[in-house]
């Protein structure tokens, strides 16, 4: 895949048993006092890179970040992340990426995701079709590994290093959030491969994730927020890659095949999580089901005050205003004049897709306002009561 639509790629994972339906756990509240998170630390794609991969290949261009930073800031998004709302909801600034020097403060945590990041090492490279982040899921935990043992060093300095850089203790008070596994779905579309093809290596792709959840935990992690993976069925780079059949297509306008195989990769996750908790008594791993929020909101859009479930806001061409060779950000020609692919919608608030590959600011606000609370969740406790285990 060529830089021009690299930012596409969306980069995903927080998983679980996922229904087409609204979860309809109630969230429950234990009596826990809430917890003191001192820090975030993010592993993750592009549904959670905060600056990452534009740091290390450069920056995408307006109009991402218009409706809230009014500037591009490293999101593949018009204005915030999940993430940033988490960041939000527990007194913490935006978190700064691991890989973006220039200003970052890392006092209260670091975001490894980048966009395009799988949780399987891809072979291949970011200039090809189908190309996808080097910075696979072991090598954010190596950067995790290397930024916990160095930030001590330097914090031991003293002056200005104590104030950007994190305790040792708030390695073991943090909380350590994943959003990663879609791109390990998508890698396989993007090489032709078929539906059962995909599946049949699921199984491998949550194994090297269990590794790295029991490598965070020996370094002192000890809170752990999963996000299963979303509806890829219903976003238009994936509808748009491959014809899918009429018959193939669900109410909502969403592709069945894909969004069967998300619903198994999210249910191997959720055993996946059930072995952590018994291999690890310390920790408190909460599973939250993204997939049934995002499905509910694609498919009952003016419900929840939204117009437009499927396009893309910022693109150009085709059913779902989605081209893979012309992204959000591009320039074309037309009528021989040369012509920014900016906003294409004129109230992103309005809609649930911002390009064809990632939600807009207000489809992630309404997912978090879904899952803030623990409905979601399996055990079903708020995100404030992340780091009491469910008994």
């Amino acid at each position: 895949m060529n830089m021009s639509t690299l930012w596409l790629v969306p980069v995903v994972l927080y998983v679980g048993l996922c229904s087409i339906i609204t979860n309809s756990v109630v969230a429950i509240d234990d009596g826990s006092k809430k917890c003191d998170f001192s820090a975030i630390f993010n592993f993750g794609d592009s549904n959670s890179d905060t600056g990452g991969l534009s740091a290390a290949f450069g920056q995408p261009g307006p109009p991402f970040g218009e409706s809230f930073f009014h500037h591009p800031v490293g999101r593949y998004c018009d204005g915030r992340l999940i993430i940033d709302f988490i960041a939000e909801k527990l007194g913490h600034p935006y978190l700064n990426a691991y890989l973006d020097a220039v200003g970052s403060n890392f006092s209260h945590g670091a975001n490894f995701a980048t966009a395009g990041s799988t949780i399987r090492p891809q072979n291949t490279t970011l200039h090809q079709t189908g190309g996808f982040s080097p910075f696979s899921l072991d090598v954010q935990f190596n950067q995790f590994n290397d930024f916990q043992r160095r930030t001590q060093i330097f914090r031991n300095k003293g002056e200005i290093f104590k104030t950007l850089l994190p305790k040792a203790e708030d390695f073991s008070r943090a909380l350590y959030t994943f959003d990663i596994g879609q791109n390990d779905l998508t890698s396989g579309y993007f090489h032709n491969m078929s539906i059962n093809q995909v599946r049949a290596y699921v199984p491998d792709v949550l194994a090297q994730f269990k590794i790295i959840i029991k490598n965070v935990y020996v370094r002192g992690g000890r809170s752990f927020w999963v996000h299963n993976t979303g509806p890829v069925g219903c976003l238009p780079y994936i509808i748009d890659l491959h014809k899918v059949k009429a018959d193939d297509f669900d109410k909502a306008g969403c592709a069945i095949p894909y969004n069967e195989v998300a619903q198994f990769f999210n249910h191997e996750l959720k055993s996946a999580v059930v072995q952590l908790r018994k291999k690890l008594p310390l920790a408190a791993i909460t599973y939250v089901d993204v997939y049934s929020a995002k499905y509910s909101l694609i498919s009952h859009p003016k419900k929840h005050g939204f117009e437009e479930p499927l396009r893309g806001c910022c693109g150009h061409g085709g059913k779902y205003n989605y081209n893979l060779h012309i992204g959000c950000g591009a320039k074309v020609k037309i009528n021989g004049k040369e012509i920014l692919i900016g906003k294409a919608c004129k109230d992103p608030s309005v809609w649930v897709n911002w390009d064809g590959v990632h939600y807009t600011q207000a489809g992630n606000k309404w997912v978090f306002d879904q899952i803030v609370d623990g409905s979601y969740s399996d055990p079903p406790i708020p995100l404030n009561k992340a780091c009491h285990k469910h008994t």
